[in-house]
């Protein structure tokens, strides 16, 4: 089949790697005139999306990358003494592998897997699909497709033309990435402040040529604003961090600059249905539960690679949308609820809950390996919900025959 996608940031292009692979005529299309250098945020990458990858022969070019952060330090607002914890050891109780990675890498390496056999339209975006799968573009000729897949992110185009509005539900919490001097961040740590409803960091890594501020916060009601309003963003971030810490203003004084910037809030979508004629949706296009807080990376590279094997070796677009949703709809569910316990452990709202937070990742890290992974294995829905997410073996199951890469 010819098949559309659009977006090239992750979801699209493990979609259209496997795609290819099971034969497959695939366009991509990214409103980006190149591939997005966003300045995003580091995205960690749970066992089944590593296995994932490394059926598609990239992981270890993955690994190389890894921002390598190994320690957190947090400030306590009011308080002078920095609390510290082994990020090593609280990921290894999450999972039993796992990367954490720049998300523009990670997006470079999934492009580079499957580019050679893949058609991507950069600078174009999709303006209407029709029922026959008719599509017409911002600026290149309509063409005809037998399906569309949108993999265009929380904002997506593809279901605001196709499903129209659907079920939100705000978090509560917003985040904000920012570029800063690469002096600012010390690869391999991650150090900041935190207070009531609002945090701080900043981190590098080895292989980056600037280093990140990240922030977090809490709001009782979601904010006035576009999510292109770039100057509006700017200012909401202002105004959330005043006084947290001088440092903090520092790092805030960087907004002046051209330095990327990225700003959202945490919000999940709430609808179970993905697919709707010749369309469907993957990655947060379909189910985000939550940038930053429901390991949505991880998700939409399992969706991509499930909704492709669901399509592998059939013309019977609408029951492989159906199969593919059956196949996510208990992860998503699981997704969305481990999410917004995230978030409010996070993003504490009380002093109370800050102290609780640094103190408890503090102790976590101070046992020794061999408690704390035995106790975390016992909870599939707790820390351990990614890596309890199954990956199917589509080669076989089809009996494609398919060399692997």
């Amino acid at each position: 089949m010819r098949i559309l996608v659009s977006g090239a940031s992750i979801a699209g292009p493990v979609l259209a790697y496997w795609l290819t692979r099971y034969g497959h005529e695939v366009t991509v299309v990214e409103r980006s005139p190149v591939l997005r250098k966003t300045g995003g945020h580091a995205v960690d990458l749970f066992k089944p999306a590593m296995d994932i990858s490394e059926r598609m022969g990239v992981l270890e070019r993955i690994e190389s990358l890894a921002t390598g952060t190994e320690r957190i330090t947090f400030v306590r607002e009011g308080t002078r003494t920095p609390i510290s914890a082994d990020v090593t050891k609280l990921f290894a109780a999450a999972s039993d592998r796992h990367v954490e990675v720049m998300r523009d890498d990670l997006s470079e390496i999934y492009y580079d897997a499957g580019r050679a056999d893949v058609e991507y339209l950069f600078g174009d975006s999709i303006t209407s699909i029709g029922p026959d799968g008719e599509v017409t573009f911002e600026t290149r000729a309509p063409r005809r497709f037998d399906l569309v897949i949108g993999a265009d992110g929380l904002h997506s185009t593809v279901r605001r033309l196709v499903f129209g509005e659907v079920a939100k539900t705000f978090t509560g919490a917003y985040l904000a990435v920012l570029s800063v001097p690469r002096e600012l961040g010390v690869p391999g740590a991650m150090s900041g402040h935190i207070g009531p409803g609002r945090s701080a960091a900043v981190y590098g890594a080895r292989h980056i040529d600037d280093a990140r501020a990240v922030f977090l916060f809490r709001t009782a009601e979601e904010l006035d604003y576009h999510h292109r309003d770039v100057a509006r963003q700017k200012q909401l971030l202002r105004a959330a961090f005043e006084n947290l810490n001088p440092e903090v203003d520092g790092w805030l004084e960087y907004l002046d600059s051209d330095r990327v910037f990225y700003f959202d809030s945490i919000t999940q979508l709430r609808d179970d249905s993905w697919s709707r004629g010749r369309v469907a949706l993957v990655g947060d296009a379909a189910y985000c539960p939550g940038p930053a807080i429901g390991g949505s990376t991880s998700l939409a590279v399992l969706g991509a690679y499930v909704l492709a094997g669901e399509l592998a070796h059939t013309d019977d677009y609408a029951a492989a949308f159906a199969r593919y949703e059956n196949e996510m709809r208990d992860i998503v569910h699981a997704s969305r609820k481990f999410a917004l316990g995230v978030a409010k452990t996070l993003i504490p709202s009380t002093r109370a809950g800050v102290w609780a937070l640094t103190r408890g990742a503090q102790l976590v890290t101070s046992l020794p390996s061999w408690v704390v992974r035995p106790l975390a294995k016992l909870n599939s829905k707790g820390v351990r919900l990614h890596d309890s997410m199954r990956v199917k073996d589509y080669d076989e199951r089809q009996g494609a025959g398919i060399p692997a890469p």
